[in-house]
Order: C-alpha cells, then sequence, then structure tokens
C-alpha cells in the first residue's frame, strides 16, 4: 500500500512540533524553574542531620559519677514522603511505641511536615524492632539521655535535663554551656523509603561536652542525706537541708534538702520539692548570729572572754531584752555557752549602727555567696540608717537580718579560717583560695575556744557532741514570720559548727523547719543530725581525733535541755 507523500509531511510536522514542545518545555523547566525543581527534589530527598554531641561527665571530687549520658535512639517520620499506612502497619507501630493509632494518624496527617517525632528516647533494642516494620518514611536517630547515679540525695544540686538535653535544674542548668559541648551536621541523601544512600557533604563531626568534676565528696553527701532526713521525719518537720564545707577551703562537700526527688523518674514532680532550700530559701538564723556580735567585741577590745557581764533583763524604750533563763552575771564565753540575748544584745550595742552594719557586711552577710548556683539569694541586712536600738540589739541574736543556710556556713569560715571570709565554691580547687580578713587569728581562736563549750556540759548544743573530737559550734531557734507577725508555733531549729575545734577542718550546718514533734529548739532537733554527719564526715576524711582517748558522749537520757533564746 502506497502512503501518500502529503500524509507523511504531516506525520513528520506534527512529530517535529512535538519535539520542539517538549524540548521548549524542558529547557524552560532546566532555565526557568531550575531553583524550584531543586528546592523540590532537596526537601523530598535531602536531609539535614543534626549530630548530637554527648553531654559531659558531671562527677565528685574522688571521679565518682554522678550525672552521665546514655544513648537512646528517637523514632520519627518524614510524612510529605510517606504512603498512607495501611491498618496493619499502623497497629504494629503503635503497639510498639505503646502510642494509639488515632495519635500516630494525627501526627502524619500534615503532607507538608517534613519531619516530626513519633516516639523520643527509646531503647536501642525496641527502635530496631520498630525499623524492622519497613514502613516507608520511617526513620531512627541517635540521642542522649541523663541519668543520675546518686538519684535523690543530690537531685538538688546536680540538677536535671530535659528531653532536648539542655539543662533545667542546678549546676545542670549553671553550667550547661560547658557540659552541652557542640553539635555535628551531617547532609545526606535518602531513597523513597527513607533510607540514606550518600552524603552530599563533609560530615561536621559534634564536639563533645567537658567532663566537670564537682567538690561534692558523695561519701559525706550520703550521710549528710541520710541524717537530715531521718533528723526531719523524727520531728516531724516541713522540711530540712545541710551544708557541709571544708573549713579550710570553702569547698561545698556536700548539701542536701528533704523532701526530695528522683531526677531519673519525674513524671509526677511537686514543684515545691525542687526546690534548693539551701541556696534559695531566707530565715532569720536565730542565736547562729551571736558569735559575731562577740567576735566583734573581741577583734576591737570592748571584752574579752573572762569579762564579766551584767546579764539582768533590761528595756530600750518600750521594748525589753530578757533570757529565758535569767542570770545576773555571766562570763562573754557563758554568754556564747548558755546563748544569752541580753549579754550579745549588750555586746552589739557597744557599736554605732554603721560600725556593727560595716561588720556584719564583712562577714557575707546581705551579700550573694557566688557559688554558681541559679537562684542564689544575698540575704537581707538593712541599710545601718535605718536601724533603732533595739532593731541593732535583735540583730545580735539573729531577728531582723535574713540568710540562706549556704550564707551562714561561709560566715562560720571566719572562725574556721583564721579569720578570713572564704569564697564558697561547687568546683574542686587545687589549692585553698586567699580569704577576706574579717577579724584576726588571735580572734578567731578565742571565739573558737568558746565556742566549744557550747557541745559541752551545760551548754546548749551537747547533743552536737562527737565521740573523740573537740566540736565548736552554736545553736539556734527563730520563730517564723507568718503574715508579718512572729507565729507562736512555727519555728526554725538550727546548728552550725565546726571539728576539730583545734583545728577545724569540716563546718556542718543543718536546718530543720517547722518541727512538731514535741521540741523545736535547735539543740535538740538539729544538734543529732550534726553530730552524726560530723562524726562521719571526719572519720571518711581520716581527720585524726584531737580530744582526750577518754572522751566520752553523754547518754541522751542524761542530757539536760539547755534552750538557746528565742
Amino acid at each position: 500500500m502506497r502512503i501518500a507523500p502529503g500524509r507523511v509531511s504531516l506525520v513528520l510536522g506534527g512529530l517535529g512540533f512535538l519535539f520542539m514542545v517538549l524540548l521548549g518545555r524542558a529547557l524552560y523547566l532546566q532555565i526557568a524553574q531550575q531553583d524550584f525543581l531543586q528546592n523540590q527534589g532537596d526537601a523530598r530527598f535531602r536531609r539535614a542531620l543534626t549530630l548530637e554531641a554527648t553531654r559531659g561527665v558531671i562527677a565528685d571530687r574522688n571521679g565518682e559519677p554522678l550525672a552521665i549520658s546514655t544513648p537512646v535512639q528517637t523514632i520519627w517520620a518524614s510524612p510529605a514522603g510517606m504512603p498512607a499506612l495501611s491498618e496493619t502497619q499502623l497497629a504494629s507501630l503503635a503497639r510498639l511505641l505503646e502510642m494509639q493509632p488515632a495519635d500516630i494518624r494525627a501526627r502524619l496527617a500534615d503532607k507538608k511536615r517534613e519531619f516530626v517525632y513519633l516516639k523520643r528516647q527509646i531503647s536501642p533494642e525496641l527502635a530496631s524492632t520498630v525499623m524492622e516494620l519497613g514502613i516507608p518514611g520511617v526513620a531512627k536517630q541517635q540521642e542522649f539521655r541523663r541519668y543520675y547515679p546518686a538519684g535523690e540525695m543530690l537531685s538538688h544540686v546536680v540538677g536535671f535535663t530535659g528531653v532536648d538535653g539542655r539543662g533545667q535544674e542546678g549546676l545542670e542548668l549553671a553550667r550547661n554551656t560547658m557540659l552541652s559541648g557542640k553539635s555535628g551536621h551531617r547532609v545526606v541523601l535518602r531513597d523513597r523509603r527513607g533510607y540514606i544512600v550518600d552524603d552530599l557533604a563533609a560530615v561536621e563531626h559534634p564536639k563533645d561536652g567537658q567532663t566537670m568534676t564537682l567538690s561534692i565528696d558523695r561519701r559525706i553527701q550520703y550521710l549528710a542525706y541520710r541524717e537530715l532526713k531521718g533528723a526531719v521525719e523524727l520531728n516531724k518537720a516541713k522540711a530540712g537541708a545541710v551544708v557541709v564545707l571544708d573549713g579550710k577551703t570553702g569547698e561545698i562537700l556536700a548539701m542536701a534538702n528533704y523532701p526530695s526527688f528522683n531526677p531519673n523518674n519525674r513524671m509526677r514532680l511537686d514543684p515545691e520539692m525542687r526546690r534548693n532550700r539551701a541556696v534559695i530559701d531566707m530565715f532569720e538564723p536565730g542565736s547562729t548570729m551571736k558569735p559575731f556580735p562577740v567576735a566583734m567585741a573581741l577583734e576591737n577590745g570592748k571584752v574579752k572572754p573572762t569579762t564579766v557581764m551584767d546579764t539582768n533583763t533590761y528595756r530600750i524604750g518600750p521594748a525589753t531584752v530578757r533570757d529565758s533563763h535569767a542570770k545576773p552575771l555571766m562570763t562573754v564565753t557563758e554568754v556564747i555557752k548558755k546563748s544569752s540575748n541580753v549579754g550579745a544584745s549588750k555586746m552589739a550595742l557597744m557599736f554605732t549602727p554603721e560600725e556593727m552594719w560595716r561588720f556584719y557586711d564583712e562577714a557575707g552577710f546581705g551579700r550573694n555567696p557566688h557559688a554558681g548556683f541559679p537562684g542564689e539569694v544575698s540575704g537581707r541586712l538593712r541599710a545601718w540608717k535605718n536601724w533603732r536600738p533595739i532593731e541593732q540589739a535583735t540583730m545580735s541574736f539573729g531577728y531582723g537580718v535574713s540568710v540562706s543556710l549556704l550564707q551562714l556556713a561561709r560566715a562560720y569560715t571566719v572562725f574556721t579560717a583564721d579569720g578570713n571570709l572564704l569564697p564558697v565554691s561547687f568546683s574542686r580547687l587545687p589549692a585553698p583560695p586567699p580569704g577576706i580578713p574579717v577579724v584576726s587569728a588571735r580572734t578567731a581562736q578565742q571565739m573558737r575556744e568558746m565556742m566549744t563549750t557550747v557541745t559541752q556540759v551545760g551548754g546548749t548544743g551537747v547533743r552536737a557532741q562527737v565521740l573523740g573530737f573537740n566540736v565548736g559550734g552554736k545553736s539556734g531557734t527563730a520563730r517564723k514570720l507568718v503574715d508579718g507577725r512572729y507565729a507562736a508555733d512555727k519555728h526554725i531549729g538550727m546548728f552550725v559548727g565546726f571539728a576539730p575545734a583545734t583545728r577545724p577542718r569540716l563546718i556542718v550546718a543543718v536546718m530543720v523547719d517547722e518541727p512538731k514533734g514535741g521540741s523545736y529548739y535547735g539543740g535538740t532537733v538539729a544538734g543529732p543530725a550534726f553530730s552524726a554527719i560530723m562524726g562521719g564526715g571526719l572519720r571518711v576524711l581520716g581527720v585524726e581525733p584531737d580530744a582526750p582517748a577518754n572522751n566520752t558522749l553523754i547518754p541522751v537520757g542524761q542530757i539536760p535541755e539547755i534552750r538557746e533564746e528565742t
């Protein structure tokens, strides 16, 4: 059969026209639409992955881990590149991830999204089982989850991180940059099933976070938490806190709070339990302040340890200053031993308000301790120009001035470091830091000798004795302010002290908030915990006893309760 030439030309012309149309379309796409098509291709198959850096380890001063990162897997999906899941696939995925099928379907509903989390921080074994389902568009990536071996006994200090690995509380927050390191990056090409087939650029490897070595001694921390918990529960108290310092360096060896929480399981965490009371709570320190006006008077030659003072009840304007166990005459040493409000206030009134304010300021009151913890408080020390005589008097026995427990413990370094106020630190120090001179070494020694009588027979802190060691310290009891008035039934009991008194190594400060177990006096509710923590801590550190070999503790049943003034 012969084809007409005209028909052949028509067919060839049509084919040529179609070819030109295709060529024009190709040129249009390659030139005019190149950027758009490139972006669309990248959006579907090109992925920029973040390579997580391993968060730095937090360790105690002896290298014991307090916070470590363990590798886990996260399951994610790319809805934009996924076909619709079958009911079988959806059910299997939901079962493995312990999710509702409807929740998974809702996360995958937006087909414009390129990335969505399905389940974060699951075990590598479970992640492998999920990937064996072979669901297109479902992938896994490695992350890290923080684990805290010390659990609740150190949770307020170490803090914790969120699911994204950033610090949220405690030192995890304060040192987040140091611990976090720097994430790396990887740009890859994925196939339609979500598998990586090629690297499109050089891999930028992550830089892991630094290890942070704390001043904390985990062994002493355990003692502090155990004894504090026992004291709070025994005295039916609302809460309590403990600070243990190295008396020669200012390093924080332990800091405990109770109630506490488990940082490894925060599903039902009461915000009230997250507060580090030792650092952020302020309270009036009661009689634990009395050593400072006494030291001021000694330093300025106003009195000697043997100076006899009139300790009869007296009046300042309409107000009365009295002692509950009145004694007409006391030596300065007895003022400390018996915790006399009258004696302490009379020594404070030997100075002008400005002189007393300056001394308290030099001892760190009203100043931020700068330990490097989030939310540290400065306490409260009002400007001296506003003081009335009765206010100056009450500040000598701890009313009208507010402190944190860390601040109070730090102030006692004046007595343990030969008159110097030491900085406090959560970091292990290579050498003792220089302190700020407050009193002379002789005054500090005299104060240590006088404060040792507090734990001897007739003192207010007999329950703070430690077998084999001379212990110096001061008990304190303060009423709490409620709605601007001092409550008759709400108290704080404290004991702050050091040992061995002849060559101090440790300072321990114990605070028990609102004890309701019968007694609320600091020597009674905080003294026994102090004794156990101090004794255990000195043994842990291998400190040689400084008391005679025949030194024995007075049986609890034979200890008369000498109450410090409130």
